[in-house]
């Protein structure tokens, strides 16, 4: 009997032998070597790192090396954890022996754990999972004895610390040093690292925000450990205060604006250079700095904020400004001397909805694709005092087979009119001809080297912006403006640092030269004067300072812009409404703003209130405070003479708009007698600018003309102003004191707007601006 039980006892210590000869030490667990991906802004005006706009994890680590950490953070885990760590080898039968004897004998169905702190390292660092059956556990021992007979002590401690789950969502002694205390490893007190190595039992659940009484508890028991190894003297243990701990905030990575940018970062690191995918940002501890400049960013999330709870400053007005729950805002800012994307707004909460309105949503450009047509105009013999005729509505053959009219916005009319003055009050019918003279395949050109990426219909009505774009494309295009005609691609991704601190990529923009600086002097001038004295003066111009811009707003409302730029800076800012379906584009909805043209939502209005709020206070960010002149006017194109005479020989083939503007224009007869709106018509018809005057008349019937001032067959120069005095009828008699009679007004001095706004135009071709 004796003998079987000594053979058995050999055997059983031969086979763990031979197993302990024949085990091999497995690689790491995938998860335990992955380490977090931060993405940050851009640097800070002084240089420094910016602040973290996400992190990427599988499991939320940074690797440390243990010789960076003071020696009381090790000793503290040992303290708590395995007090022999330093003495034994790598596994305690006493302790394996008493765990074994009450978990088979006990029947309050609890369990314990005899496992030191190098067994734990290796159910953690290369199991990578819990092991609870006896037989991985005996493996587990197996592998603890060889890993302390071929690594130091350090070594295991070391991989301990940056393996361990502290809670609060953080592997390793890095990550939960920044979770529980805000400061680095390296820099943990002693009273701290006591507290982190108090909770790795049951991090969830002793978590002094959850649980403080026992975490002190622990605390205590982890100081104690110390003390009795003789790593703290009672005198240092009673100066020790519990620590407090920052707030645990669980992060969404994707709720609120910045998920859209998040998303761009992903989108930018797979297509680009690297071909980072989500999975090796999530494991590979990449630093990854973004050109998001986060104070241009805040701005831009405060404008939006203010917007949609309608409290953006609009005189006095008590009405309700809240707008639609549909109605979506899109902005983007973008540096024109490298393409860099410094700011982007893109809805208000990734989480809730998934369409970047910056990037991904398509929308009409209304007139904010004008200046592409201008840009035409001038590469092709234009200049900004070409002249055209503004009165509305126009027909053109080349416009839908001259079956559909051309107006402006309000079917205001203008007269002669050069590009210049065309382009401040957004004339839609002069740009409509200019388009039709140049060719809307070169308007199609222009756009696309500016940098528009989506489709681009060459007909004539691509002038009034029909086709859709994303807004981030036209914050591009005019940044290639502010470039003076030089074009970069629009980036996110600026830098990546790999785990060790070696650069993995930079970005090196490309530039290519697309426009004329003369052309784009010219086209720059021109959009000055919209922010000067056209359609975007209310709001923009009040910023003081050189802006180039252009409002946008399309038929029925389904959208309504303004783009504008300095030298350093070029931002869109859209706004559109979806249907009921997410899908669809509806109509804008007005919401109670004063200032709304004829109560609709124009560029003019809210989009360039948008915008001058936000760029008003970026323009107070040390790197855009500057102020910076535009090029001067080039006046390209053809030399101009005051009148071209008969012998004169044309640079290019005339076309209408190109030949010699009369000297004189004659009014038309048989006004006398016609309605209101006849005669008006007939004016603009010719050239001039009607005004209105009235009085009385016994012979005349109300409504009708009296004459004009001056008279029918007169000769008055293009463009100029002809008073048609309207009969209000027979003078009444007075019953009490005699009211005296109305004189005749002179005529005024600007173009007058008309009575009545003309029922819209369904076609997307008729957009229009308030002028």
């Amino acid at each position: 009997m004796l003998g079987t039980i000594l053979g058995a006892a050999f055997l059983g210590l031969g086979a763990v032998v031979a197993a302990y000869a024949t085990i091999d030490v497995p690689e790491p667990g995938e998860d335990t070597n992955a380490q977090t991906s931060t993405i940050y802004y851009a640097p800070n005006a002084d240089g420094s790192r910016g602040a973290v706009m996400g992190t990427y994890a599988i499991q939320k680590r940074q690797i440390v090396d243990y010789d960076t950490l003071p020696a009381h953070v090790g000793r503290a885990v040992v303290a708590g954890e395995d007090r022999s760590f330093f003495e034994n080898s790598g596994i305690s039968i006493t302790g394996m022996g008493r765990a074994l004897l009450h978990n088979v004998t006990s029947n309050d169905g609890t369990t314990q754990g005899g496992s030191t702190l190098t067994q734990q390292y290796v159910e953690r660092y290369y199991v990578d999972k819990t092991t609870t059956d006896y037989v991985g556990k005996a493996r587990e021992a197996l592998l603890a004895v060889k890993i302390a007979r071929t690594q130091s002590k350090e070594e295991i401690l070391g991989g301990y610390l940056n393996t361990i789950y502290f809670g609060r969502d953080s592997y390793g002694i890095q990550s939960a040093a920044q979770a529980y205390f805000g400061v680095d490893a390296k820099d943990l007190t002693l009273s701290q690292a006591a507290l982190l190595a108090a909770v790795i039992p049951s991090p969830n659940n002793w978590d002094p925000a959850v649980d403080a009484a026992k975490a002190e508890q622990r605390w205590n028991i982890v100081l104690d450990g110390m003390q009795e190894k003789d790593w703290v003297t009672a005198a240092e243990r009673a100066k020790l205060t519990f620590p407090e701990t920052v707030e645990y905030k669980r992060t969404e990575l994707y709720r609120g604006p910045k998920g859209y940018l998040l998303t761009m970062v992903e989108k930018e690191l797979a297509a680009g250079p690297m071909h980072l995918t989500k999975d090796e940002l999530m494991r590979g501890g990449y630093s990854v700095v973004t050109t998001i400049q986060k104070p241009v960013q805040d701005d831009m999330n405060s404008t939006a904020k203010d917007f949609f709870t309608g409290k953006l400053v609009d005189g006095d007005s008590k009405k309700d400004r809240t707008p639609n729950k549909r109605t979506k805002v899109a902005m983007a800012s973008i540096d024109p001397s490298s393409g860099a994307i410094v700011g982007l707004y893109g809805g208000r909460d990734f989480i809730k909805d998934q369409v970047n309105r910056a990037t991904v949503d398509q929308i009409q450009a209304g007139s904010t694709f004008k200046p592409f047509t201008l840009i035409a105009g001038l590469e092709n013999g234009k200049t900004l005092t070409t002249r055209y005729n503004g009165h509305s509505p126009q027909t053109f053959p080349e416009w839908e087979n001259g079956t559909k009219p051309v107006q402006n916005f309000g079917n205001q009319s203008f007269g002669y009119i050069d590009l210049s003055t065309a382009t401040a009050n957004s004339v839609n019918t002069v740009y409509a001809k200019l388009n039709i003279d140049v060719g809307a395949d070169k308007t199609v050109d222009v756009a696309d080297r500016a940098g528009v990426t989506t489709p681009i219909p060459a007909v004539p009505s691509n002038v009034l912006g029909t086709a859709t774009v994303h807004p981030i494309d036209m914050a591009g295009a005019y940044a290639t403006l502010a470039a003076r005609g030089v074009h970069h691609d629009q980036y996110i991704v600026d830098s990546v640092e790999n785990s060790d601190g070696s650069v993995a990529f930079t970005a090196n923009p490309k530039a290519t030269k697309a426009f004329k600086k003369d052309v784009i002097a010219d086209a720059t001038y021109a959009m000055t004067q919209v922010v000067e004295r056209g359609s975007g003066e209310k709001w923009v111009k009040p910023l003081g300072r050189p802006i180039a811009g252009k409002t946008g707003t399309t038929t029925d409302n389904r959208a309504s812009w303004f783009v504008g730029f300095t030298p350093q800076i070029a931002t869109a800012v859209a706004l559109s409404q979806v249907g009921v379906d997410g899908k669809a584009q509806d109509s804008i909805s007005p919401v109670g703003y004063e200032t709304l043209a004829q109560g609709e939502v124009t560029g003019g209005t809210l989009p360039a209130q948008i915008w001058a709020t936000t760029m008003g206070k970026v323009f107070e960010l040390p790197q855009y405070s500057k102020i910076v002149q535009f090029p001067e006017r080039a006046n390209v194109g053809p030399t101009p003479t005051a009148r071209p005479t008969p012998t004169s020989t044309p640079s290019s083939t005339p076309t209408p708009t190109e030949t010699a503007e009369p000297t004189s224009v004659t009014v038309p007869s048989g006004l006398v007698g016609k309605l209101q709106s006849d005669a008006t018509s007939l004016l603009a018809a010719a050239g001039l600018v009607p005004a209105i005057s009235s009085e009385y008349s016994d012979t005349v019937v109300v409504g009708r003309v009296i004459r004009t001032e001056p008279g029918e067959g007169s000769k008055v120069e293009p463009g100029g102003t002809v008073t048609i005095v309207i009969s209000t009828g027979p003078k009444p008699k007075p019953t009490q004191k005699p009211t005296p009679t109305q004189e005749p007004t002179s005529a005024p001095t600007q173009t007058p707007k008309p009575t009545k706004k003309p029922d819209p135009d369904p076609s997307p071709t008729q957009e229009a601006d308030a002028p």
